[in-house]
């Protein structure tokens, strides 16, 4: 009988803890005691190691055994903590000739088979551990595929507790033959996954010059954008279509969305890191803590975080609850979100692309002279304050898209999305070029100050815009996301500067044409 300690690690959104699994087996009447502030489902640990140590050949002694997770003033939540509980345990009443190693963390689920399951999280995990010094992991089989992304890490696969009992010199019988009904779901996701989707194509939208055209400037610069017109117009169709024309992630952006999925348990490891922009598109009735982010306990992230380095649409914007719509108002500006909870504050990346789409009106028929439209001019302007001013001033183009004529419009008139892309990938390059070595690489992202001196325009071109912030029509953030978006129309030009024309062109699309 005597004392062992394992590691582990505790995450709070992206970032980790090192957790120091301390055991201790001494005299005393028989029980099993969990301390360190652990959350229900890391309380329950008790009955899972339990029954997986007996199950694997180990059986608990009758002592007093004590679990402290260290540090003991955090708060420690989830079941990824029952490997490394079960080691200390049994190395503290002395069935391993071998200690495990103090640079070893210990991740995973155990079954009351005795089954190691996967956990979510693995990758920022892991991530958390290198930085803290740890060189070596045992994770469970499952997520091997994740935390071999990792490098610099030294990481082995467990699919039951008797092979890793087996790594550390105990003296267990071999583990009974387990079933395969876990191995069924990942085949058949491989035979499907073989089957590479293809994106939605730009040459699917007939006609819709203006909006594709908008829609490429927005991806060329990450801008946000607002696209309002009668049903059947072909707004969804375009807004589903820009993660096809956005460049791949870069190696960083690569790591933060693919920890991110991880942690939502949505990350399929076996192609490596996602590398394509990811596309969020929440339903109208989701509530504030499924956009933002939230939950019980410890926050999870939510829509606007998935969709990270990506684009965030919402369809049908005015429908969604106001609530939903004033809460992006920070991450729109910081590009992160922070949750405050009961039992921790969280924090999130969220520099996503925001693409609205919106009707005219509750019957969508008030476009053009609106004769159709069976709306009072009362239900319009309710319908239209649905999206606030503080909201759509941080849109930075508002585009109607209007009915198609299908007689002067057809498949042919239109581009596909590798053309699109092509252009957009240029104008992506001029940009990482021009804040080489700056902590931005869009102009979406370029800080206003920095905007308003070395990458300002000369005063002779930027009379448009100071005459339009005279006349109140534009903010001083409506001033500068039009210069942001000046040099993105300049930069798919291949202009080395915004001329006058281009800062038209952007504040025509910022104001939005009259119908």
């Amino acid at each position: 009988m005597g004392h062992a300690r394992t590691l582990s690690i505790s995450l709070t959104g992206l970032d980790g803890t090192l957790v120091e699994v301390e055991a201790d087996v001494s005299q005393g009447l028989p029980a099993f005691s969990l301390v360190g502030l652990p959350d229900s489902s890391t309380l329950q640990a008790r009955e899972r190691v339990r029954a997986a140590a007996a199950r694997s050949g180990v059986r608990l002694a009758a002592r007093r055994i004590t679990i402290n997770m260290t540090p003991a003033w955090q708060p420690k939540h989830g079941s990824g903590f029952d490997l490394a509980i079960a080691m200390a345990v049994v190395d503290a009443q002395g069935d391993l000739l071998t200690h495990l190693p103090g640079d070893t963390v210990l991740l995973g689920e155990l079954g009351l088979d005795g089954r190691v399951r996967p956990v979510p999280g693995v990758l920022p995990a892991l991530l958390a551990a290198r930085a803290h010094g740890a060189t070596r992991a045992i994770v469970p089989e499952e997520n091997l595929p994740e935390a071999r992304l990792v490098e610099g890490m030294e990481v082995d696969g467990a699919g039951d507790l008797t092979s890793v009992l087996h790594r550390f010199g105990a003296d267990v019988p071999p583990a009974p033959p387990r079933g395969t009904l876990r191995l069924t779901a990942p085949e058949r996701k491989s035979s499907e996954r073989s089957r590479s989707p293809q994106l939605p194509d730009f040459a699917d939208v007939i006609g819709q010059a203006q909006a594709r055209r908008t829609a490429e400037v927005a991806a060329a610069g990450g801008h946000h954008l607002l696209l309002s017109g009668p049903p059947g117009a072909g707004k969804t169709m375009i807004a589903s279509r820009v993660p096809g024309i956005l460049p791949q992630l870069d190696i960083d952006d690569a790591l933060t969305v693919s920890a991110i999925h991880s942690l939502a348990g949505r990350f399929d490891a076996r192609d490596g890191l996602r590398r394509t922009a990811p596309f969020e598109n929440p339903h109208h009735t989701a509530t504030t803590a499924a956009v933002v982010g939230g939950g019980g306990g410890i926050a999870l992230p939510g829509a606007i975080s998935r969709a990270h380095a990506g684009v965030l649409f919402l369809d049908e914007a005015p429908e969604f609850p106001a609530r939903v719509l004033e809460a992006l108002r920070e991450p729109l500006e910081t590009g992160d979100i922070t949750l405050h909870r009961a039992r921790g504050v969280t924090r999130y990346p969220a520099r996503f692309q925001l693409i609205l789409a919106a009707n005219p009106c509750p019957c969508g028929k008030a476009w053009g002279k609106g004769a159709d439209c069976t709306c009072s001019p009362l239900q319009r302007r309710r319908y239209a304050a649905r999206l606030s001013g503080p909201v759509l001033d941080r849109v930075d183009m508002r585009v109607g898209v209007g009915p198609v004529d299908v007689r002067r419009s057809g498949p042919e008139d239109a581009e596909s999305s590798a053309l699109i892309a092509d252009r957009v990938r240029a104008a992506r390059e001029r940009q990482r070029r021009r804040y080489e070595g700056l902590p931005w690489s869009t102009n979406a992202h370029l800080p206003g100050p920095r905007l308003r001196r070395e990458f300002a325009p000369e005063a002779s071109q930027r009379r448009l815009l100071d005459h339009a912030v005279a006349q109140g029509r534009l903010t001083l953030r409506g001033h500068d996301r039009v210069l942001r978006l000046a040099w993105t129309l300049a930069d798919l030009d291949g202009s080395d500067r915004p001329g006058e024309g281009h800062i038209g062109t952007a504040l025509t699309l910022r104001e939005g044409e009259p119908r």
